[in-house]
């Protein structure tokens, strides 16, 4: 029977083993009517692989889904996300897209995504425009996430839940979709059990990581294709 252990580590302590390096997407490409038009196409493209799976291999996954909200701002496409409060019993202080656990009413990841959205930080669906998904994503925490990727259209009101958000920001998407932004961090597992590694995209003060940055990550794959 294997024991997943619960790590309480500090992420931006962990050594910077490199940098994935690849060239960024061209800024063309990163336009709404570009973003659009490649979720309309299908291209072979591989996804990468996460380790997190490998850590709940054997456990029942619970459904949850992502909005990968990419704000049409004059000046360039952001991704916003959120700061998810220092007092959460799983995933404190983290940054994350806003989303959640389905629920049984929920239609569709996309339904979940929405009224996640809706409920975690105020942003009315009638200002997000789904343009497609991503792979799903597999959690340390045992959730399948679906990332449903939409564009937003300002102005938009935000009412961040005080009791799961501490922050809403945005980052631009190009900062994001540059390859020598994403760092490989490794963290050393206690009792032998070898190292984990992690992808990391620290911007200003918010450190991104983990799940989050793992399917920044296949977006970065998906828009290289």
């Amino acid at each position: 029977m294997s024991v997943l252990v619960k790590l309480v580590f500090d992420p931006t302590q962990m050594p910077v083993g490199g940098v994935a390096g690849e060239a960024p997407v061209a800024p063309e490409r990163l336009t709404p009517a570009a973003l659009r038009a490649r979720f309309a196409q299908t291209l072979p493209w591989d996804p990468e692989f996460s380790e997190e799976s490998l850590a709940v291999r054997g456990r029942v996954l619970r459904r949850a889904a992502v909005l990968v909200p990419l704000v049409m701002r004059p000046e360039g496409v952001t991704v916003l996300l959120t700061r998810r409060t220092e007092h959460l019993s799983s995933h404190a202080g983290q940054i994350s897209f806003p989303g959640g656990g389905a629920e049984e009413l929920d239609s569709s990841p996309i339904e979940t995504a929405l009224r996640e959205t809706e409920e975690e930080i105020g942003l009315h669906r009638r200002h997000v425009e789904i343009i497609g998904v991503l792979p799903d994503h597999t959690t340390i925490s045992a959730y399948r996430v679906t990332p449903v990727v939409a564009l937003v259209e300002p102005p938009f009101e935000i009412s961040a839940d005080p009791n799961e958000v501490a922050e809403v920001f945005e980052v631009p998407l190009a900062f994001l979709m540059d390859g020598l932004n994403h760092q490989r961090r490794t963290l050393e597992l206690p009792q032998t059990q070898g190292r984990r590694s992690f992808y990391a995209m620290p911007y200003e003060q918010f450190f991104i990581w983990g799940a989050t940055a793992a399917m920044l990550r296949n977006l970065f794959h998906f828009l290289r294709a």
